[in-house]
């Protein structure tokens, strides 16, 4: 469970871009009442053990796997970490860890600050590290933010560098550390989250408390009551009765398979195993600043799939089973070996190619594997060291361009040399890079620099570039309005990736409500469920004589699965921003200031929730209450020099000139190309100026 996630980095609005999942769920063919057929009842989950019979090998593999351990009870045979009564001190706080009455024990800071007793009783994981989850009332399990490291087996503190007081978002006992919301949707089996938004209690339940067979394959009553008719009486079917065929697929959607865990993503409710589409059910990130670097490595913890689908890998069909088995999740081979499956060894396992040097015959150095220079590893949840997934080709001079990292100066390698001779080795063996990357163009796009713009419209269009790159192109050329960035919009918004689409539709803009319903209107029904959720929240306030009926009726029904959607995840801030600002479009204040308030609640921290409640404060003539908001949100980030020029204007509105035109000189000298601030500020100062001449 990752210590340092905070949704509004994943959704700010629900505007995380995403990609379209194509796994064929094939209804069962007809047949008589007996039969295993589309007819017959609903598929439900049977259990491993169900499935053990005609699957040991797969059964056996999968057994003492990191799926198998992901969750379990803790028990003498589960519980790795040391409870001899040891203690742990970190920031000052020290924790012990004991057992009583043959229960696991941990005595640490609670809520409120003060130390108390709590009863550890599951297991989260276990290698590198084992997480402990501790039951809170109202069905709350909380992840402790003390962790077992299983190789150098020792307590260790998640976030070292952090000091986290007891009322923070991010302290063990509130909703950055809650299982049920965070954590526990791939963690077990057939998840159903359970969260009453009124009561803010959860009934959070599973069928299998680890990732089991039916986590990927889906419900198997109907596999299992085929499978259990004699060979020669069994009636044809698709898929052999299974909820998900992962025998029959292509290499792409057995990747997207696994994507709904093994992306940095939010949920639009639990998964049911028989969506069409990732996107139905949840809405993984694209590359956003503050995730991914610019040229598009990992920097924060987003998993795989971000960077696999950027790879040349992804898009020659290589898969997820190419390299690990998909049951017990080991690689398949050791060393080059493993990429030597697809690459020659004798051209790309050589000395010529990697000009490092072999240890001796059968041990390379690392320089001389291949993962070493084409999946470096960094650090997350302090001791988990995960590659890479993008396969990218070293590139130290994008790290002279982009400050971005690369696997030449990566710790253990030649970190400890100026990154300008691995630019000059690098150069001397391999020549310049003959072609430019997408990362100078998406750096120069986070920077809202000019000359982007012809990049990032030609970047949007052109299908040789990932998917998740091009939509990511999309969301920074919303800030570049024209009639070049309406024509890659409009292309965007029928394109064939769901991806492109549904990133399209929450960046576009027009002129006036009549040109948004008529570019927007179509999505109303897409077959990919967030797209017409989107659609439905830019289109919420369309005045009814620019709709037909039809797509009236379209549109209220997105809207209110769009609620339904945001009301599942109303344990974290970023649903009740969405709803309140989807309040705010339809004209309901009241509920619009209820919803941003329980999203402050929620995280104090949660900065968007306090811009969009002082706007509309302010609209409301609320101007005190406003001030105080912008300036907390200025206090905790003093970098959002937006915040700054909100607070200037505010200041202005106010009569406090002075003071405002301290904060409009700031937040120009944070945005110098945004012409308003310079504007604003110029205005303040001769207007200060006549007051001083008088």
């Amino acid at each position: 469970m990752n210590s340092d996630l905070r949704p509004w980095k994943i959704l700010g609005t629900i505007s995380t871009a995403v990609i379209v999942l194509a796994i064929p769920l094939s209804a069962l063919r007809g047949g008589s009442s007996d039969d295993v057929s589309s007819d017959g009842p609903e598929a439900t989950f049977v259990g491993r053990e169900s499935c053990k019979p005609c699957h040991e090998l797969e059964y056996s593999a999968w057994l003492n796997s990191d799926h198998d351990r992901a969750m379990d009870v803790a028990t003498e045979e589960t519980v790795l970490g040391d409870f001899s009564d040891t203690e742990f001190t970190s920031h000052g706080i020290t924790s012990r860890f004991f057992r009583s009455d043959g229960r696991f024990m941990v005595n640490t800071q609670g809520p409120g600050g003060q130390p108390a007793d709590f009863e550890i009783t599951h297991t989260f994981g276990v290698e590198p590290l084992q997480q402990y989850l501790v039951p809170f009332p109202g069905g709350r399990f909380q992840c402790l933010n003390i962790a077992w490291d299983s190789n150098r087996s020792q307590w260790f503190d998640l976030n070292p560098n952090l000091v986290i007081p007891p009322d923070d978002w991010l302290h063990w006992t509130r909703a950055a550390q809650n299982w049920n919301g965070m954590c526990a949707e791939c963690h077990s089996t057939n998840l159903k989250k359970g969260f009453d938004a009124k009561t803010r209690t959860y009934t959070t339940t599973w069928s299998e408390i680890d990732v089991s067979c039916e986590a990927c394959h889906g419900p198997g009553s109907e596999h299992v009551r085929w499978a259990d008719i004699p060979p020669m009486a069994r009636p044809e079917v698709d898929d052999f009765g299974l909820t998900v065929d992962t025998g029959n697929i292509q290499s792409t959607q057995l990747v997207e398979l696994c994507a709904p865990c093994h992306s940095r993503r939010s949920e639009l409710g639990d998964y049911h195993h028989d969506q069409a589409s990732l996107l139905d059910s949840q809405i993984p990130a694209v590359l956003e600043e503050g995730l991914y670097y610019a040229d598009g490595q990992i920097l924060d913890e987003v998993y795989v799939w971000g960077s696999f689908t950027q790879s040349k890998m992804y898009h020659n069909d290589v898969q997820c089973s190419v390299c690990h088995d998909s049951h017990s999740l080991k690689l398949k081979f050791e060393g080059n070996e493993l990429c030597a499956q697809c690459h020659r060894a004798d051209v790309y396992d050589t000395g010529e190619h990697h000009f490092h040097k072999k240890i001796h015959e059968d041990k390379p150095s690392d320089g001389a594997l291949c993962v070493k220079c084409h999946m470096p590893e960094s650090p997350f949840m302090v001791i988990d060291w995960r590659a890479d997934h993008s396969l990218r080709i070293p590139r130290p001079d994008l790290s002279v361009a982009l400050d971005s990292p690369n696997a030449c100066s990566q710790e253990g390698c030649h970190g400890d040399k100026p990154l300008s001779w691995s630019v000059d080795a690098f150069t001397k063996w391999y020549g310049m890079a003959k072609k430019p990357h997408y990362g100078t163009t998406l750096a120069a796009g986070r920077e809202g620099r000019p000359e982007a713009l012809p990049e990032l419209v030609r970047m949007t269009g052109d299908e040789l570039y990932p998917a998740i790159v091009r939509a990511t192109a999309l969301t920074l050329l919303g800030a570049y309005p024209g009639e070049e960035s309406r024509r890659a919009f409009a292309a965007a918004l029928v394109d064939e990736d769901s991806l492109v689409r549904y990133t399209a539709v929450n960046s576009v803009s027009a002129e006036g409500p009549e040109a948004l319903v008529e570019v927007l209107v179509p999505l109303l029904f897409d077959p990919v469920r967030a797209v017409r959720l989107q659609t439905a929240v830019r289109l919420a306030d369309a005045p009814d004589d620019l709709l037909k009926t039809y797509q009236r009726e379209a549109l209220d029904q997105a809207l209110a699965d769009y609620k339904e959607a945001m009301e599942y995840s109303l344990d974290f801030s970023f649903a009740g921003h969405n709803l309140g600002n989807l309040a705010v479009r339809l004209g309901k204040n009241e509920d619009a200031e209820k919803h941003y308030r329980e999203a402050i609640v929620i995280d104090d921290l949660f900065y968007p929730a306090k811009v969009n409640l002082a706007v509309l404060l302010s609209a409301q003539g609320r101007n005190d209450e406003a001030e105080v908001l912008l300036r907390e949100v200025i206090e905790a980030y003093p970098n959002e020099h937006q915040v700054a020029y909100s607070l200037g204007l505010l200041l202005a509105e106010m009569g406090h000139y002075p003071e405002a035109e301290v904060w409009l000189a700031r937040a120009a000298e944070g945005m110098p190309e945004h012409p308003g601030a310079r504007r604003n500020l110029a205005e303040i100062r001769r207007y200060l100026a006549s007051i001083g001449n008088n």
